[in-house]
């Protein structure tokens, strides 16, 4: 199975390619371009510099969210249109997940954590036993305080994942002692944990049906909430 991951849901974006298990190739950028711009050039490029062309491909894979709204819609986007071009698997995984996929083989708890404004992170809590993670709790938006609070009882390093680790770890640091920051190069979003984590899915008999596939925000856009507001201004006066 050669899988064909993006990862857009930050700042940066970045493409990979997943053989059987094997990671041929990655390509990270992290320039203020706009993902229209560099992701799909990204992919010609590592299929190229790889040996593969765009027939090779068996399947897609893409960070489905939580993440940038802009940036999720533009992957997804991406992803659906290759895999309905080739006629072949798309699967959407979580971006939080992902990031766990990307860290690597760290035994305790891992943490990733997406700035989501408004004093809130994109999160979810991730027990990792020798080498293999297990989901604690589902992927979430919450506040700091929350998060702290959680996390206090948890007696093992929680290691920090994702562009809003830093955030986290000078909030929470005195509070939560435990908390730990990986390297730069395993703390941010990257291609290859999605590619990872689609792997698995299609393990365990998913079919990767891009028709199904949809973004997952976690919450409303700020358009959407500010809709919203205006919304129930206007039954309150009637």
């Amino acid at each position: 199975m050669l899988i064909l991951a993006f990862e857009t849901s930050a700042k940066a974006a970045s493409a990979a390619l997943l053989e059987d298990g094997k990671l041929l190739g990655e390509s990270y950028q992290n320039t203020g371009l706009t993902h229209s711009q560099t992701l799909m050039v990204m992919a010609e490029n590592l299929l190229s510099q790889c040996g593969k062309t765009v027939e090779d491909v068996t399947a897609v894979a893409v960070a489905a969210g939580p993440g940038s709204f802009t940036g999720v819609r533009i992957g997804v986007a991406a992803a659906k249109g290759f895999a309905w071009g080739q006629e072949i698997p798309c699967y959407g995984v979580s971006t939080l997940e992902a990031m766990v996929r990307s860290l690597g083989a760290y035994q305790g708890y891992v943490c990733p954590c997406m700035d989501a404004r408004r004093s809130q992170v994109y999160n979810a809590l991730f027990y990792v036993n020798h080498g293999t993670p297990e989901r604690v709790t589902e992927d979430r938006a919450i506040s700091l305080a929350e998060l702290g609070a959680e996390l206090k009882s948890l007696k093992e390093p929680i290691f920090l994942v994702g562009d809003g680790s830093n955030l986290c770890y000078n909030t929470l640091l005195e509070s939560v002692p435990n908390l730990v920051l990986p390297p730069e190069h395993r703390m941010h979003q990257r291609a290859v944990g999605v590619a990872l984590a689609a792997q698995k899915q299609a393990e365990a008999g998913d079919p990767g049906d891009a028709n199904a596939l949809t973004p997952n925000y976690l919450r409303l856009s700020q358009a959407e909430r500010e809709r919203a507001e205006r919304m129930k201004k206007v039954e309150i006066t009637e």
